[in-house]
């Protein structure tokens, strides 16, 4: 990832409720050759679960078969009170345990993922040191996305439409303008949307027009993702 020039899109709130919005948007994506990092969660507000909802479950197995990402992006998001998101300030021993019982679901569903991304993008340190024990190697956060394994971080600032973030139409305007000035720059243009907003006509073409300008300036469309370093070879 520390190539510059790259556009990374990602969609967090999946559910039964918004998965039409989210592949027809998906489907705008595909006619420009961009895949997307999908932000599942097991449980989300509403009583929301994962695992109650075999027809959003096929379609992220099926959209990860053709290239997209899933993302681990969190356990359980009506248990959580604090507003900077469900995993900003846990100590390492709760991170763990609401890691764990992700993970199960998630490796039931045959949806498992190495990759996190913390609702609300901010990871507490104790998330940070628990999330490799549990086998994680990539966590997308808010100014950067840091390899696990080898401890390094890319920065690069997530630029979002809800979940945190505004989404007014002058702040859909300014996300617009930051991802060309990223893209402009060579630079890893991150673009995220709540699936809740992708109804709307506004928060949906600006998530587009930051795409086309990002594909313009030649940004390489990829997905959050981690790879194993090449291993050294002797030479002689």
């Amino acid at each position: 990832m520390g190539v510059a020039g790259h556009l990374i899109v990602s969609i967090s709130g999946i559910s039964d409720r918004t998965l039409a919005d989210v592949a027809a948007f998906r489907a705008a994506l595909d006619d420009r050759g961009v895949p997307a990092s999908f932000l599942v969660a097991p449980r989300l507000k509403g009583g929301y679960r994962l695992d109650h909802d075999p027809t959003t479950v096929d379609w992220l197995v099926e959209r990860r078969a053709q290239g997209d990402a899933v993302v681990l992006h969190g356990f359980d998001e009506a248990a959580t009170k604090q507003r900077r998101g469900e995993f900003a300030t846990l100590p390492a021993h709760e991170a763990n345990l609401r890691l764990m019982a992700a993970d199960r679901i998630m490796e039931h569903l045959g949806l498992r993922t190495r990759l996190f991304a913390a609702p609300g993008w901010n990871v507490s340190q104790g998330a940070l040191t628990a999330l490799p024990r549990n086998g994680f190697r990539t966590v997308a956060g808010l100014t950067g996305i840091t390899d696990l394994v080898h401890r390094t971080t890319v920065r690069a600032r997530v630029l979002g439409i809800g979940e945190g973030f505004l989404t007014e139409p002058w702040w859909c305007r300014t996300l617009v303008l930051a991802a060309e000035r990223t893209a402009r720059r060579e630079g890893i243009v991150r673009v995220a949307v709540a699936a809740r907003h992708l109804r709307r006509t506004g928060p949906r073409q600006a998530m587009l027009d930051a795409v086309d300008l990002a594909l313009m300036h030649a940004c390489a469309p990829t997905v959050y993702e981690w790879r194993p370093r090449a291993a050294l070879t002797d030479a002689a």
